[in-house]
């Protein structure tokens, strides 16, 4: 006979993403409310399971949560507690797997369903726990939009918009002296932020991973907008974007994190070299970093999180662990964490399309990609 499920977990791990909060309402509330079950969550991710630090949930706690960015669970990632770093006994450090503190930590607290609320990386460890007998559901989160497995993953509008916002703001400046200004986006190897912002925010050139670029194809369509009686240049350009013979700028390198490499730093480094070819014009850049992660989140994101939230519950009801929930088309569903983590190690994101309708209707208008 199965287990009656009275008691759900719920950790968030990775980068904070816009949404977070929202579906952390939404799964506690119908948890609560639909299913009458009990709620805790996990605080800072895998961490907060290793040391069993977590919090009740419950719907005063997250009634007013609908539209705050962040988690209110807070985030680690950098807490794989299949590749863990502990004290070795002799001062120093070593990486052990501890997973099976973790499950015995969910049956100390007499948990049945972990909850996750991830990436990548969250979600490869989701599944390891998956298959050491852990009910696990896992919930996509990704501001980047680069899942393959779902059509939208809720916090991409939210920090869209932000992006949008930006280049608006840098349209007004750049018109008034006549500036080339280049705006950085976060995606890291997925160029949907830059690509969308840059069009509604009208950037004449947009610069994305999946479509390399040459400084000397800038220069001509900046040369292009001044003699079409636009002298002035917004650029909007993706963290990940890279140049033609495959080059990507990296910010830095943190060697405790599973996905240790930083990118950033393109848009200062393309500011240096388009002074130097295009001395008509001042060149600035500016990179907005972490802001479009953070503040309320849009209509749309909570809309979404809602989706999400109720889906996740209702797969648990219904027992069907080891999934993700997924959106495709407007019906949401699931697939299985074995499925969507094999795509992700493979390379199977899902990526910007460089001959779909949306760059050529970009390039119709006369939106450069610095690849021509």
């Amino acid at each position: 006979m199965e287990k009656k499920v009275k008691r759900i977990a719920l950790l968030s791990g990775g980068g904070d993403c816009p949404g977070l909060n929202a579906v952390i309402r939404t799964i506690t509330k119908t948890a609560i409310t639909k299913y009458g079950w009990e709620v805790i969550g996990f605080v800072f991710g895998y961490r907060g399971l290793y040391t069993n630090n977590y919090v009740e949930l419950t719907l005063d706690k997250v009634e007013d949560i609908y539209k705050e960015g962040g988690t209110i669970l807070y985030s680690s990632n950098k807490d794989n507690l299949f590749d863990y770093l502990v004290d070795d006994g002799h001062g120093g450090k070593v990486k052990k797997d501890v997973s099976d503190v973790g499950v015995e930590n969910l049956k100390k607290d007499g948990v049945d369903v972990l909850v996750v609320l991830g990436g990548d990386g969250t979600l490869t460890s989701a599944r390891d726990f998956s298959r050491k007998g852990v009910n696990v559901i896992g919930v996509p989160k990704t501001m980047d939009n680069d899942l393959a497995s779902t059509d939208v993953t809720y916090g991409f509008m939210s920090a869209m918009s932000v992006g949008t916002e930006f280049i608006d703001r840098l349209q007004t400046t750049a018109k008034s002296h006549h500036r080339v200004i280049l705006c950085e986006l976060m995606g890291r190897d997925a160029g949907w932020i830059t690509l969308y912002a840059g069009l509604a925010g009208n950037a004449g050139i947009c610069l994305i991973p999946e479509i390399p670029f040459s400084v000397d194809h800038i220069v001509e369509a900046i040369k292009r907008r001044d003699e079409a009686g636009l002298p002035y240049t917004v650029i909007a350009v993706a963290e990940g974007a890279k140049y033609a013979d495959g080059t990507k700028v990296i910010g830095k390198i943190v060697e405790d994190s599973p996905d240790p490499v930083r990118l950033g730093g393109i848009a200062k480094q393309l500011e240096n070299e388009l002074e130097k070819r295009i001395p008509n014009h001042e060149v600035r850049s500016v990179n907005p970093g972490h802001i479009i992660r953070g503040g309320d989140i849009t209509p749309y994101d909570r809309i979404l999180s809602i989706r999400y939230g109720v889906a996740a519950a209702d797969l648990i009801a219904e027992g069907k662990f080891g999934n993700v929930v997924t959106i495709n088309g407007d019906k949401m569903g699931y697939t299985s964490l074995e499925e969507v983590i094999g795509a992700a190690k493979v390379g199977q994101q899902k990526h910007v399309d460089p001959n779909g309708e949306l760059v050529r209707d970009a390039k119709a208008m006369g939106v450069s990609f610095g690849d021509e």
